[in-house]
């Protein structure tokens, strides 16, 4: 497994953790050469870590490709990558947040990957379930593990589709760009940290402007991390939920709320561009299909 670091900066104790947890759990961890590099709010210099993101994938040696932290920067490494080479690699991608950007676009080219923590997840305690559901994941067996909480019902409906989506702001960046969301027949993930609730309201109403949440087969709705304590004393405030419910819950489309994935406490590693099937009436999502690993 190669570590990288394409977005924000990253200190190497914040490592640790994770290079023991995978270690002990039988993989060997090899850093990118500029993993730990520092340029302000970016690990680095646009080309040495898109080098790094590009070398990992066409390394032989290298089964999956796992990132260090989200923060910033991931589209910025576009115009430097050779995403169709990535994506015929077939490896295991690993992360979420700002890398969201990079699950939508190698998404687009076929190649599924993991919306999961990433190394700097796991350097806090988490619930044991959720070290379980990503070491199922890159194992290539069933993440939903039974320990963790289930959704919570916002519009009633069964449906089934491929799963796309991550973190809400990426989500509306890509709009407009080469590589943009497809909500078209499938099941949308959506989870943001650190938004105001106005700009979560802004951000899924683009959404619907750009008639893309009312073409979804279903959507599931992690947490809004933080968004409540974040309110804008000038125009006044709104529980995160209640926005959701009113943009989502006009709609014919199965959602659900509360799903434990992204930046809330304890997640669940779940797999993109792989058919799903999501009971909002249960508040469950049951992949249809395996995600093919070989690490």
């Amino acid at each position: 497994m190669r570590l990288v670091s394409p977005a924000s900066p990253i200190a190497p104790e914040k490592v640790q953790p994770f290079a023991r947890m995978v270690e002990e759990a039988g993989y060997a961890l090899s850093l990118g050469d500029h993993v730990f590099d520092s340029d302000f709010y970016l690990a680095g210099t646009d080309r040495d870590r898109a080098e790094d993101l590009q070398r990992a994938f066409a390394d032989d040696r290298v089964q999956a490709v796992m990132c260090s932290r989200g923060g910033y920067g991931c589209a910025r490494l576009l115009p430097y990558l050779d995403l169709d080479a990535m994506a015929r690699t077939g490896k295991p991608f690993i992360g979420f947040s700002d890398v969201t950007t990079f699950h939508i676009a190698l998404n687009r080219r076929g190649l599924p990957t993991l919306h999961a923590p990433m190394a700097i997840s796991f350097s806090v305690e988490r619930e044991p379930w959720v070290i379980d559901s990503f070491l199922r994941a890159i194992r290539g067996a069933d993440p939903i593990v039974s320990e963790a909480p289930k959704g919570k019902t916002l519009v009633h409906g069964q449906a089934e589709g491929i799963v796309t989506g991550g973190c809400l702001c990426l989500l509306t960046d890509s709009i407009g760009t080469p590589d943009p969301l497809d909500c078209g027949g499938k099941i949308l993930l959506i989870e943001d940290v650190d938004e105001n609730p106005h700009r979560v309201d802004a951000m899924l109403t683009h959404l619907l402007l750009a008639g893309q949440l009312q073409r979804a087969a279903g959507i599931v709705v992690g947490e809004m991390t933080r968004t409540d304590e974040k309110l804008d004393e000038s125009i006044g405030s709104r529980p995160w939920r209640e926005i959701v419910r009113d943009r989502l819950g006009v709609l014919d489309v199965p959602s659900i709320v509360d799903f434990p994935f992204g930046h809330c406490k304890n997640m669940l590693t779940l797999p993109l561009g792989i058919r799903a099937r999501l009971d909002a009436n249960l508040g469950t999502l049951t992949y249809l299909d395996g995600l093919t690993v070989d690490i």
